[in-house]
Order: structure tokens, then C-alpha cells, then sequence
């Protein structure tokens, strides 16, 4: 789909875009925690992703790709002087359950997963995002993220040494 982008297809690019939207504007707004950054970070990337198709050398993933692009316009912009915003809280995901008590009990263990994630540094939180929730490999995290390998491994240890530890606390 890219090589298709590369040549000027503007499906090709749509569907791409549309493929890649949702996770990269959780990945970009998980760094910079302002959603109106995100939209505008993620809408420079895939306007990068657009302009510069044709250089992809196939080293990483295309996903791995565009996902280091976006990081690198956050980078960008953030030095540019741009204002972060900071939010306490994860925005509460639906709960389907029918049963009235069902639905309570995981309301209070997602209020409780939701706080632990809370209490990760930046760092840590990134690297959980794209391993458990975006299913990239530590290899691709490391590519999208400008970090060796090896810190990508001791980050997420560490992250999920510290969300059992704060599951483990009852309240």
C-alpha cells in the first residue's frame, strides 16, 4: 500500500491513513497527553508518511515507520515551544456487561488498572502501550521509540514490575 501511496495513489494513502490513525494518535497522545497536539502531530506524520513514501527503505516495518516519523514531529514541535497539557486521568473505557454486579467489579478493576497506568512515567507507559495494547515487538518499539533494544525490555520490566506492585495494593 505504500509503494502505491509513493507513486501518487491517493486511495493507497487514504486507506493507510485510515489504518494508522487510531493507534498512532494513541501512541503520540500517550507522549504529549494533549489530544489537539496529537490530531495535529498525527496529521503531520501521515503528511510526512505522503511526501516521503518513495524514500521508505524497508529497514522497519511501515508501521515502525510512520510510528518514529509521528515521535519525531512531536520532537519537533515540543522543541518548538509548543504547550503540553497534563491529564490525570485515562478516559474511561464502556463496559458492556449486562450484570449489574459484573459490571461494578470491573469498574473498579478498570478505575484501578486505569490509576496504576496513571502513576507510570511517560517512558514506561510508552513502551506498555505499543507492547500490550498496539501488539508491536520490542524490536519495533525500539525503532518507533529511537531507543536501543535492550532499553525497551528493561522499560516495559520495569512498568509491569511496577503496575503488579500497584495492583497488588488493595485501597
Amino acid at each position: 500500500m505504500l509503494g502505491r501511496a509513493a507513486l501518487g495513489d491517493k486511495q493507497a494513502m487514504h486507506l493507510l491513513y485510515e489504518r494508522h490513525h487510531d493507534p498512532l494518535f494513541a501512541f503520540i497522545r500517550i507522549r504529549c497527553r494533549d489530544e489537539s497536539l496529537a490530531g495535529d502531530v498525527v496529521h503531520d506524520a501521515m503528511l510526512e508518511v505522503w511526501r516521503s513514501a518513495g524514500r521508505y527503505s524497508g529497514r522497519a516495518s511501515v508501521r515502525t515507520w510512520i510510528f518514529a516519523i509521528a515521535r519525531n514531529k512531536l520532537v519537533d514541535r515540543l522543541r518548538r515551544g509548543a504547550r503540553v497539557s497534563y491529564v490525570e486521568e485515562v478516559p474511561d473505557l464502556p463496559d458492556e456487561t449486562p450484570d449489574a454486579e459484573t459490571v461494578l467489579g470491573s469498574a473498579q478493576d478498570a478505575a484501578r488498572v486505569r490509576s496504576c497506568l496513571g502513576r507510570l512515567k511517560e517512558a514506561h507507559l510508552a513502551v506498555i502501550r505499543l507492547a500490550f495494547y498496539e501488539g508491536l515487538a520490542y524490536d519495533e518499539i525500539s525503532e518507533a521509540e529511537g531507543i536501543p533494544l535492550g532499553t525497551v525490555k528493561t522499560r516495559v520490566h520495569h512498568a509491569k514490575k511496577l503496575l503488579l506492585h500497584c495492583l497488588g495494593r488493595r485501597r
